[in-house]
Parts: structure tokens; C-alpha cells; sequence
């Protein structure tokens, strides 16, 4: 199931506006949050309380602060299969060299007809390795760096 938001309006994106320092709060909250992660909300004429998981609070967070800024919002589930162009897109490269690492094999695929498609867990999974190699990279830099005195 795909979700896509088009273009948000004026009035959402204001409204949204002043929902998220609200939203913000209430996930900052430590006293709102149950000790099974999920925030209770009760609603004026009625009994039942509304429970939502923490996980989809911070979810909310992201979208209205997307909304606010005018931008639109695509959800997917992580199962998804995405063609090669959304998937440089998320990964902020270009689409040849995403085929080059495809072509590879660092990111896995399969053939639908003449087009390749990925599954979305595997371009996430990619990225958080690139994320942490890069991250171990840069530690390395930094501490060679203060190991040469170069003010960093």
C-alpha cells in the first residue's frame, strides 16, 4: 500500500504548522509515554482513550514537519519493490551509478520484463552500511587528525 500526499495546501500546511510544536511536546513528554511505548490520548465526548505507538508519534512529527514546509510525503511499506530511479532518489545518487552498484551486486535486484526493480529493505539496508562505513571513516580522520595536532 502506497500513500502519497500531493501537493499540501495552504491551509493544511499552516495547520500543520501549529500542530508540530504541539505534537513535539507531547512526544517530549516522558510522563504521557506508557512503559510499553505508547502515548494515550482521550477525546472530549468520549470514554475510550485512544492509543498510539511512539514509533508512529515520531512518524506524525515527521510528517506535519513536511507539511509544514509545503513539501509532499510518499509512505511506503518496506517491502516494497521501487524502480532504479526512486531508488537513487533515496539514495542521492544518480540512476547510472546505481546501476553500476546493482550491475555489482552491493545492492540486489531482479529483472521485471526489461526494468529492474529493488526491493526497498535492500536499498535501506545499502544505505545504512554506506552510513556506518562512512561514519568509521570519519572517526578514523578525526583521530588521526588529533593525533597530528590539526586543531580538529
Amino acid at each position: 500500500m502506497e500513500t502519497v500526499l500531493e501537493r499540501t495546501s495552504k491551509a493544511d500546511q499552516e495547520i500543520a504548522k501549529k500542530s508540530i510544536s504541539k505534537i513535539r511536546r507531547i512526544n517530549s513528554l516522558k510522563t504521557s509515554i506508557t512503559d510499553t511505548g505508547f502515548i494515550q490520548f482521550t477525546f472530549q465526548g468520549s470514554d475510550e482513550p485512544l492509543s498510539i505507538p511512539k514509533k508512529a508519534m515520531a512518524l506524525l512529527n515527521v510528517i506535519l514537519d513536511n507539511m509544514a514546509q509545503g513539501k509532499s510525503i510518499t509512505l511506503l511499506p518496506s517491502d516494497s519493490e521501487i524502480s532504479t530511479q526512486e531508488a537513487a532518489d533515496i539514495l542521492n545518487i544518480s540512476r547510472p551509478y546505481l546501476v553500476k552498484l546493482i550491475e555489482d551486486g552491493a545492492i540486489p535486484f531482479k529483472k521485471v520484463g526489461t526494468h529492474r526493480r529493488l526491493n526497498l529493505n535492500d536499498v535501506i539496508e545499502y544505505d545504512l552500511r554506506m552510513k556506518k562505513i562512512r561514519d568509521k571513516k570519519l572517526e578514523e580522520l578525526a583521530k588521526l587528525a588529533q593525533e597530528m595536532n590539526l586543531g580538529y
